[in-house]
């Protein structure tokens, strides 16, 4: 009885503790959602715990919004986002996959190089960055927001480390001696083991391109070709003595829509995929 009490103890600390971090966690969404439901002239009152009824309001305010493409800009962040963390997911897989399998001279080298780029900040090659596609003659449109994932130190890491822990080099001999090729050992062995740090990469990789500001706001022009973050921060900043804070509060909203749909559909891979590449040497 008396080994019963502490255990019952820390289950209780432990419940109330995990309370308040979810608390911590939802409080601003629904702060968000409650300020979304109201007008601009009950925000300036304001703090409120109750929601308003002019969520339909404000939605139709920035949808019927001329000046503010809001249906495009979702595209153009989904697009993004998507093609972004698909390529940056499997090539950095694949790049992990080359320096982990394979023994070559220069292989410490490779490793030590792409670790320097890691920590390289995007602002000091910014310029040469905007002068390279400006030459290349794709300034103002969507492809230098999604070639440059290909090259992702952060993730490639990441998913070297994974293959390290997860990937037994004889599955990938075994697989040679039946006459597989590489890429099809990387596609159908290699690829499905690794599909937990995968979906983990994907969610992230697509939160950082849907939530980048920065570079589009570098590359884009075009109000057809703005993506989220871009136009929040126009509808904010079109008029600054004069905005409606009900818009921009709706705007958020409906652009945190995506992530958690991706989420959604990606967190039963990490899930389900944690026993998916156990294998006995």
């Amino acid at each position: 009885m008396k080994s019963k009490q502490p255990s019952h103890l820390r289950s209780i600390v432990a419940h109330i503790v995990l309370i308040i971090l979810s608390f911590m966690c939802l409080f601003f969404f629904y702060i968000l959602f409650i300020n979304a439901t109201r007008s601009h002239a009950d925000l300036q009152k304001g703090f409120s715990a109750l929601p308003g009824n002019y969520l339909l309001k404000n939605l139709s305010n920035v949808a019927n919004d001329g000046t503010f493409p809001m249906l495009r800009g979702i595209l153009n962040s989904l697009i993004v986002s998507g093609c972004s963390a698909a390529i940056c997911t499997y090539f950095s897989a694949l790049t992990a996959y080359g320096l982990y399998a394979y023994n070559f001279k220069l292989k410490k080298v490779a490793f030590t190089f792409i670790m320097a780029i890691l920590v390289m900040p995007t602002q000091v090659t910014a310029m040469g960055f905007l002068r390279l596609i400006t030459n290349m003659g794709m300034y103002d449109s969507l492809l230098p927001l999604i070639l440059p994932s290909i090259a992702s130190p952060a993730v490639f890491y990441f998913m070297y480390s994974y293959l390290q822990s997860s990937l037994p080099l004889s599955l990938v001999e075994a697989s040679r001696i039946d006459g597989c090729g590489e890429f099809r050992t990387f596609n159908q062995i290699v690829l499905p083991i690794m599909k937990p740090a995968v979906a983990v990469q994907a969610i992230f990789s697509f939160v950082g391109c849907w939530n980048n500001y920065f570079v589009p706001a570098l590359v884009i022009q075009s109000k057809d070709k703005m993506t989220v973050p871009i136009l929040i921060a126009t509808l904010r900043g079109a008029d600054y003595m004069n905005f409606d804070m009900g818009k921009i509060y709706t705007m958020i909203l409906v652009a945190i829509v995506p992530i958690i749909i991706v989420y959604l559909c990606l967190s039963k891979f990490i899930i389900a995929g944690v026993t998916l590449g156990g294998v006995k040497e």
